[in-house]
């Protein structure tokens, strides 16, 4: 019952479509095109040296390559929460 009020209460400030935006930012996101499970990894310099050559080699990004590739690492963590993979 408080489950379904709270969906209710979601669905009625429009908070509902928005749940699940930084998947969809993940999966949908094109500006840099990262090696699969590189967030996975247990060695931070890989990470960091992936995240590199991913913010060097885009065309679609906006800003510098550094700042891109602080970007998605600082989205990254933000979203990890307990699962913090490499980070831990």
């Amino acid at each position: 019952m408080v489950a379904q009020a709270a969906r209710e209460r979601r669905a009625e400030t429009g908070r509902e479509e928005n749940r699940r935006w930084s998947q969809r930012v993940t999966e949908t996101s094109h500006a840099l095109d990262l090696e699969p499970g590189v967030f996975t990894w247990k060695d931070p310099k890989r990470i960091a040296l992936s995240l590199k050559r991913s913010a060097e080699a885009s065309t679609l990004r906006k800003a510098p390559p550094f700042r891109s590739a602080m970007s998605m690492l600082n989205f990254y963590i933000n979203r990890a929460g307990r699962n913090g993979g490499a980070f831990r």
